[in-house]
């Protein structure tokens, strides 16, 4: 055995010395006490799922907290002329219609705009669109029966799709059709369309509001009179004496004396007062004027239309514009000099410069 040998021989001797035997132990799982149940460990993924989820939970339910609660509907009256009626709460809107001094129209909801712009009102009220206005649907859908088809159909302030939306009609519902234009019906506007106005040009002072309602008409006031009876008929019994003796020659009989009746209380005649005259209504004459000018736009954002009629020379503005017919377009007419007849009625907000409502227009060739 040479040298390496024995070197070798003695590190398998050393190695086999060193080294403890052991057996392999088979895995046993660890024991669980009953009842208890290990909570499983939340990973950072998880807790910011469930964190984003209650911040979203959070913002549904404030946002639910701070939707406006509609209010009860109720009464108010106009403070002025001629105040605009529009279709959205914006005072740039387009006007739907005007309300009269004095007249009665039914607050649906009050609206308070959180960053107004220049000059334009902060409070509006939502309100019910008065008798006689109208609304602007597409033609077709509305059947030959004039009945709506689809099952919700948009109620808009003028014809065409970039108008205000100011109400719905349900399918099955009848339409008044009164014009067309384009492929657009102007309607009656039913219940349930509404306009906006700003607040400040309403009153719902009480004392307001009564003297807007139709007062009823005075009842006819009998007098009271006492009913008197009649007395019975009075009969009247004479008796005639029994006979006697003669008296002599020098005596005369008295005479019977019969006292008549009473006369029957006359009859009282019952007093009709009657009802005082029902005041006679004040007939308002329509003052209608032609004026000549040139078309240009308005220069305030609070005057009651786009457009005003400046002077041939340019420098005064003579009158404001306003047409409620769908076939005048004033726009057309901007910077022309034109003729102009309609009905000049006087805004308080602007007593020197009164509205024309136009019913002709026309451009003259200088």
């Amino acid at each position: 055995m040479t040298k390496k040998h024995r070197m070798l021989l003695a590190a398998a001797l050393l190695i086999g010395i060193c080294t403890p035997a052991f057996a392999a132990e088979p895995a046993v799982p660890p024991v669980i006490p009953a009842g208890e149940i290990p909570t499983p460990k939340t990973t950072k993924t998880d807790a910011k799922k469930k964190s984003s989820a209650k911040k979203s939970d959070s913002k549904q339910a404030d946002k639910a907290a701070e939707a406006p609660k509609p209010s009860n509907p109720e009464p108010a009256v106009a403070k002025q002329n001629n105040i605009n009626v529009r279709g959205q709460a914006k005072i740039n809107s387009e006007v739907v219609t005007h309300l009269k001094k004095g007249q009665l129209v039914t607050i649906l909801e009050e609206i308070t705009i959180k960053k107004p712009g220049t000059d334009e009102p902060a409070k509006w009220a939502k309100i019910a669109l008065p008798p006689s206005s109208f609304a602007w649907v597409n033609t077709s859908f509305v059947d030959a029966n004039k009945t709506v088809v689809p099952k919700k159909l948009n109620l808009r302030s003028g014809p065409g799709e970039n108008y205000s939306i100011i109400g719905r009609l349900e399918k099955g519902a009848a339409v008044n059709v009164t014009d067309t234009k384009g492929g657009w019906s102007k309607i009656e506007a039913p219940a349930g369309s509404y306009a906006f106005v700003a607040a400040h040009l309403l009153s719902k002072d009480p004392t307001d509001i009564a003297k807007a309602s139709p007062a009823a008409p005075p009842a006819t006031t009998v007098a009271a009179v006492a009913t008197v009876t009649p007395p019975p008929p009075v009969t009247t019994t004479i008796v005639e004496p029994s006979p006697v003796i003669a008296p002599p020659p020098t005596t005369t009989p008295a005479p019977v004396v019969v006292t008549p009746p009473p006369p029957p209380a006359p009859m009282l005649t019952p007093v009709i007062t009657p009802s005082p005259a029902a005041p006679v209504e004040e007939t308002l004459i329509k003052r209608v004027i032609t004026r000549e000018g040139i078309v240009r736009g308005s220069v305030s954002i609070q005057a009651p239309s786009f457009y005003s009629l400046r002077s041939l020379e340019g420098t005064k503005t003579i009158n404001y514009l306003h047409s409620s017919s769908t076939n005048i377009s004033v726009s057309e007419f901007k910077g022309q000099r034109v003729m102009i007849t309609g009905e000049e009625i006087l805004d308080e907000r602007w007593p020197n410069t009164p509205v024309i409502e136009i019913e002709t227009i026309q451009a003259v060739q200088e």
